[in-house]
């Protein structure tokens, strides 16, 4: 009979043995954190699914909570800024001269009402399951469907640039420290929450805010997209509109060292 040595996986061969020692810690290794994984998600769903994206749908419902409070609070601080301005205006002992003066910086600062002729740009998305329209072009990626925040800057800087004395994004005046941004595809301006589509006001030559526009290479770029996938545009005349002033807070804030 052969000695049991010479076959392969048999319990006298020492070096053997000492091979699949690691591949055993390894599979000890794995059922252990398996089962940590298990307790872990099933310490975190507390009996509920976390598949859902219910906890998403409870942080948007407090984003536009938070949203209409902020309206409510501009409402607010703009009629006690108004009823301030009235009392101080009684006995500030200016002249005549410096009232002109003060109300010329506000004006420009955009805090007063401003009437004039406006033009108002619309910028939408595009539909859902928008092909492309002419040959030659890619089918579209969902990025190509919406409204970017360089969309929307570009509309503004060529309206600045087109001689606008104020303008108006949706319901809200800009002023110099004004701040377009987008988070996914909802617009956040002065601490308010806007989904498209985005409405654009400017006061001003409307002929020189359209040219503004034509020029603009970004808004020449962004008329690519709507052409081929079915992006929205719309420009119009208003006539006589009144923007109104901005509400809101005139602080800055910045970061500051931690000490």
């Amino acid at each position: 009979m052969s000695n049991s040595a010479d076959f392969p996986g048999t319990e006298s061969s020492p070096a053997r043995r000492r091979r699949f020692r690691p591949v055993r810690v390894l599979t000890v290794g794995v059922f252990a954190l398996a089962g940590l994984i298990f307790f872990t998600s099933f310490n975190t769903a507390k009996g509920t699914d976390i598949r859902t994206d219910a906890s998403l749908l409870k942080l948007s419902d407090l984003i536009h909570e938070r949203s209409r409070e902020n309206g409510r609070l501009d409402e607010s601080n703009g009629a006690l800024r108004r009823e301030i301005e009235a009392l101080a205006e009684r006995d500030d002992g200016s002249t005549e001269q410096e009232q002109k003066k003060l109300a010329e910086l506000e004006k420009r600062a955009g805090t007063q009402k401003l009437t004039g002729e406006a033009i108002t740009v619309t910028l939408n998305d595009a539909p859902p399951d928008a092909t492309a329209k002419l040959p030659g072009y890619p089918e579209p990626q969902p990025d190509y469907l919406v409204i970017h925040q360089q969309d929307l800057q570009a509309v503004v800087n060529a309206l600045w640039q087109g001689g606008a004395k104020g303008i108006k994004v949706m319901d809200q005046r800009l002023i110099s420290t004004s701040a377009v941004r987008c988070v996914g595809n909802t617009l956040i301006l002065q601490g308010r929450v806007y989904s498209p589509p985005y409405k654009i006001t400017a006061v001003g030559d409307p002929e020189r805010l359209k040219k503004a526009l034509a020029a603009s290479p970004a808004i020449q770029n962004y008329m690519v997209y709507v052409n081929v996938y079915g992006l929205g545009w719309k420009v119009e005349d208003n006539g006589t509109v009144t923007l109104p002033g901005y509400s809101g807070t005139v602080d800055l804030h910045y970061a500051k060292p931690v000490e």
